[in-house]
């Protein structure tokens, strides 16, 4: 992958597709998405705090790939004539047989079989489909390949727990890859970046989302968003 620093031409994926999204019947996700190749060759990946599982069919093959958190705004290749779904999960929820920080800005295509069938945890799965996610996701936790940590969430959520600091980053690390920190940079990023497509002033933003001065939005958004403020201001409805 290669860094993006402000091109006028990349866009966000929420500006270049259409995006179908939906809540999901599992405590496990965030949420569910599908898209479509749109005749463009890239578009700017943006920083996440959560990981995801991404399911896209092309050319008559269907792959399932595994996509960890991403620290820094990254330029991502769009396949020709390609189809996507994906499972955004929360920040709590995490495969104990798997490092999430091992996916930390990486991304893992699981091997694959005739007859629609991939291998996860060293059995045979079924690649689902949209409509039918949860059940698969729900196999997973059965079989203890997918769990969720609820303190996790209530340290994400700056709920009071009588862990330590050092405890807290621990649980957290473990479980979405990620420290404390990045996660609430990441987060003030989006934020600003909201406010911006909605067309408030720049200084505005600043003061709005917590930044010191603009420089150090201007830092943020090109690290986290690919995009420098006025860039993302201009383009704004």
């Amino acid at each position: 992958m290669t860094r993006i620093y402000g091109s006028a031409e990349m866009q966000r994926a929420e500006k270049l597709f259409d995006i179908e999204e939906r809540a999901a019947d599992s405590p496990f996700v965030d949420k569910i998405w599908r898209a479509r190749s749109v005749p463009s060759p890239a578009f700017i990946s943006v920083a996440a705090s959560h990981w995801e599982i991404v399911i896209w069919r092309q050319a008559g093959n269907t792959h399932v790939t595994m996509r960890g958190p991403e620290t820094r705004a990254t330029e991502m290749p769009i396949p020709a004539d390609a189809e996507f779904f994906g499972v955004q999960f929360k920040l709590a929820a995490f495969m104990p047989g798997l490092l999430v920080s091992r996916l930390v800005d990486r991304d893992l295509t699981l091997p694959s079989s005739a007859g629609d069938t991939f291998r996860l945890g060293g059995l045979a799965w079924e690649i689902p489909g949209y409509e039918n996610v949860e059940i698969f996701l729900g196999r997973l936790a059965r079989e203890g390949l997918l769990a969720f940590d609820p303190i996790v969430e209530e340290i994400v959520e700056d709920r009071a727990t009588d862990l330590s600091q050092r405890s807290k980053e621990r649980r957290v690390r473990r479980a979405t890859g990620l420290t404390l920190g990045t996660i609430r940079q990441i987060d003030r990023a989006y934020k600003a970046t909201a406010l911006l497509d909605a067309g408030v002033a720049i200084s505005d933003v600043v003061i709005e989302a917590g930044y010191a001065d603009q420089a150090h939005l201007t830092r943020s958004l090109k690290r986290f968003m690919g995009q420098m403020p006025g860039r993302i201001w201009r383009s704004a409805p």
